[in-house]
Parts: C-alpha cells; structure tokens; sequence
C-alpha cells in the first residue's frame, strides 16, 4: 500500500483480509473508524466506480456496503466501503424475503444506466425493451465470442426457451453466488455487485451455482415472490451466461460445465 495512498485517506491501521480473487482487500482504519478498502492497480478505476453505483443502487432495497469513496492515487486504484463484521452463519429465509421484495419493484427497462463488470469481464448493459434479446446481445454473445476467441468450441444456443417470456425488469445484484452474501448481527447482506434491470430468475439461477443457497433460502423467497415452473429449465440458460464468464476467466476446467449445460438446453 502506497504512502501517497495512506496520507490522502488518512489510513492510520491497515490489515490484510480475504476479499476475493480479483484485488487487495484491508480492514484499514480511519478516524477512528474500520473501514473496507479494496485496491488494484490504475486499470481497475473503472471496475471500482462501477461496484460503487451498483451498492449505491442496492441499498434502496437490500442491506449492502456503503461505498464512501473511490478513485485512483498514485498509481492505485481504490475502493473505500464501510467494513461489515461477518458471522459465520445467519438466517437464509431473511435473505431470501429480503431479495424477493426487492425484485418485485419494477424498473424502467432491460439493462443499466452504465456499462459494469461481471468479475473483471465488461458486461455491456445497454438499454432494451425486449427480454430475449438483451440476453442473446449483451449477455450470452459476447463471452461465447471470447471463448471461441480463446479456443473453446463452444454453441451460441437458440433462445426458444425464451419465447412468450416476458418478466418484469427488476434491479438484479448479478453476480449473487454465495460468496457473495453473508450475515451480520443486523440481518442479511450483499456486496460485490454487477448489477442491471433484468429478469430476476436470472439472480436466483446463480444462487444455484458454485455451492448453493440451503432450502429455507428458497422457501422464504418463494413465499412472498413464486417462481413459475418454467424457471427450472430457464435457469440453466441463465446459468451459462456465469460459466461461460469463468470459463473465460479461469480456464478449461469450466469447459466440461459450459458443455453439459449446453446439453439439457439441447445442444
């Protein structure tokens, strides 16, 4: 951590923690106070300013980070959050009430207000009216181009499964796998977001992925927003938007994944 950086904060204790795979993460603290601060090098200025308009947009409805402050100095691009005390455990059902009457608010139409990033993928959010379409267009289009880039064979697969379905645009978090949840002693939280207006099965698709939500999660969720039946075979076209994106950004080993969730779309 740069001295440049330490002085304009006015950093006066900082503490390596985890925070993910991307960045530097630090419990730091400020007047007095503990803070969260995520730093990487000048290029991800961008990716930062994007994480903090997307909390920004999520504290209305959803318990989340407050950003505080973000830019780039000395070379170092940064992310000041409020730090959070995270419990081991907490109450899924909550999270899951919680996010079910955040989605049932409507937005104006697909997409966002600024382009964002899904890990350190761009993902584009121009605006759209028609569901399917800003899915094949700015979701599914892109990373199958880049993984073909990369050398993977992979299928751009038909959106049948999308015809006639017309969801509500909601105020999506993602990126809502369960690394990025947790619990503090004031409820449920949120964070990492890449967020958008967009079907809300979407979100619930990737709480199935990489481990799971536990079943009152989806229980709770289901109580105050039900899932249509039709949800169980669109999940796994959503899904592949997210392995295809760590295909990209990891590697082969997310090949075998991408390929068997092509076969039960058909492909």
């Amino acid at each position: 951590m740069h001295a440049a950086l330490r002085k304009q904060l006015g950093i006066e204790a900082a503490e390596s923690v985890t925070g993910g795979c991307i960045h530097r993460c630090y419990r730091v603290r400020i007047a007095g106070q503990s803070r969260f601060l995520k730093l990487n090098d000048a290029r991800y200025a961008d990716a930062f300013a994007a994480e903090a308009d997307g909390l920004v947009a999520l504290r209305a409805n959803l318990r989340a980070p407050e950003p505080l402050a973000h830019g780039n100095i000395d070379g170092q691009a940064y992310l000041l959050l409020d730090y959070l005390a995270l419990q081991d455990t907490g109450d899924f059902a909550a999270l899951g009430r919680m996010l079910a009457n955040a989605h049932r608010k409507p937005g104006p139409r697909f997409g966002w207000q600024r382009d964002n990033y899904i890990g350190s993928t761009p993902q584009t959010n121009s605006w759209c009216d028609d569901w399917a379409e800003f899915w094949l267009t700015r979701r599914l289009e892109p990373q199958v181009s880049m993984a073909r880039q990369k050398g993977f064979p992979v299928a751009l697969p038909a959106l049948k499964i999308l015809e006639g379905h017309k969801p509500q645009p909601s105020l999506l978090h993602g990126d809502l796998w369960s690394g990025n949840a947790g619990f503090t002693a004031q409820g449920p939280v949120v964070f990492d977001p890449a967020v958008y207006y967009g079907d809300r099965e979407a979100d619930l698709a990737m709480t199935a992925l990489f481990g799971g939500f536990p079943r009152e999660f989806y229980e709770a969720y289901n109580d105050i927003y039900p899932l249509p039946a039709e949800y169980e075979k669109r999940k796994h076209l959503y899904n592949l938007y997210h392995l295809l994106n760590h295909l990209n950004l990891f590697g082969g080993g997310y090949l075998g994944q991408v390929k068997a969730t092509l076969r039960l779309l058909g492909l």
